[in-house]
């Protein structure tokens, strides 16, 4: 598995992995149209965010973006906070750690930022991402408001000096 900053020509792959990650969700959001469109325009978060790419097999198995402390973000999170936005994992690839390492990047950048704690939202129809970020010692700190009918929270890992 290679961890690496994304590149314009991504983009492309990036947006069809983000939407291919949701799509075993689309009966879940009240308005899948609106959720998709904005999930098939990932690589464009870019202006706001750090993408980073999970590389395997000579392609791109998954993609992240890291919004720093001094970034804009939903009124949800504490403004200081840095936050791991839109995880997104190939199906055809997943469980072969993408997901972890991505998460992990996004934490070892959060430290290089000099946070104390980095955060997320989440939701329950994410059977595989919520448990893996609560084995990944993330707490839920409060209720997030719902995404066209799915509802979210909001999760926080305390960092430490030792990137712990």
């Amino acid at each position: 598995m290679r961890i690496r900053d994304f590149h314009t020509r991504d983009s492309d792959q990036v947006n069809r992995i983000a939407l291919a990650a949701f799509d075993e969700f689309r009966t879940h959001y009240d308005n899948w149209p609106a959720l998709a469109s904005g999930l098939g325009r990932m690589a464009a978060l870019t202006d706001r965010a750090e993408i980073v790419v999970a590389e395997h097999g000579g392609g791109i198995v998954g993609a992240v973006a890291y919004v720093g402390p001094d970034r804009d973000k939903a009124d949800f999170f504490d403004p200081d906070w840095p936050i791991i936005r839109l995880l997104v994992v190939d199906p055809d690839s997943r469980g072969i750690g993408a997901g972890r390492a991505l998460t992990e990047e996004c934490i070892a950048r959060a430290i290089r930022d000099g946070a104390s704690v980095i955060a997320l939202h989440t939701s329950p129809i994410m059977t595989v991402a919520l448990p893996m970020y609560l084995r990944m010692g993330f707490e839920l700190v409060r209720a997030a408001p719902p995404i066209y009918g799915v509802p979210y929270s909001v999760y926080v890992k305390t960092l430490y000096a030792d990137g712990g």
